[in-house]
């Protein structure tokens, strides 16, 4: 699959030939739907709380006589019909962590790469290397990209430069290319990536059995 580079102002200044094994792998919705749900459900922290009517603190005492008043049977109040008491069936702390085994991980993230592909979503760059942050570079460039509403920028190595100028515009995440997981990918509508960046992922995703934990 060949694919074109632009320079920063557009322009179409070369070719880049890229792996089918990364880049035109067959989109398998499940496989990526898994990896989505694990990546949301691995953010949660889990925290939510409520007091159970063991937990609330309060007098255990009875509130009045079981039987001779016409109402309901009463217990103390902490009873979780009362205002104040505790909660039946609240939330306690728990882990929503999930697991996937990691040859299904790195499937799904070139699924997501390669439909992206497939849609014109994958925009390569000859060098995105800034010397100081300047955000008007990084507008420049997305207007060249068509201006999407959402974008991935993707780099070789840490450009502490490009990040500084890309912060500033809404919806546009900039990250190194072994960092990178399938929910930055299908939640981006354009993935900006350099030469050396498209290298770097096939070597990653590609033959070699050496990948990246965080697909």
């Amino acid at each position: 699959m060949n694919i074109a580079v632009h320079n920063l102002q557009g322009d179409v200044v070369g070719e880049v030939e890229l792996q089918d094994g990364v880049f035109d792998v067959p989109f398998r919705q499940d496989v990526v739907h898994q990896a989505v749900v694990r990546l949301l459900a691995n953010r949660r922290q889990g925290t939510a709380a409520t007091k159970t009517r063991g937990e609330v603190v309060g007098s255990t005492r009875k509130l009045f006589s079981q039987k001779g008043t016409g109402r309901a049977r009463r217990g103390s109040v902490k009873s979780p019909v009362l205002r104040g008491g505790g909660v039946a069936f609240g939330p306690h702390p728990r882990s929503y962590r999930q697991q996937m085994p990691r040859k299904m991980r790195r499937l799904a993230f070139k699924c997501a790469l390669s439909m992206k592909m497939r849609e014109g979503g994958v925009w390569a760059v000859d060098e995105l290397g800034m010397e100081r942050p300047r955000t008007k570079d990084v507008v420049a460039l997305l207007s060249s990209a068509g201006q999407p509403r959402t974008t991935l920028i993707l780099t070789s190595d840490t450009q502490s430069a490009l990040a500084l100028s890309a912060r500033n515009v809404v919806g546009t995440t900039v990250r190194e290319c072994s960092l990178v997981s399938t929910l930055d990918v299908m939640s981006s509508h354009k993935v900006i990536a350099t030469v050396s960046a498209l290298r770097m992922m096939e070597s990653l995703w590609g033959s070699k059995e050496s990948g990246n934990e965080s697909a």
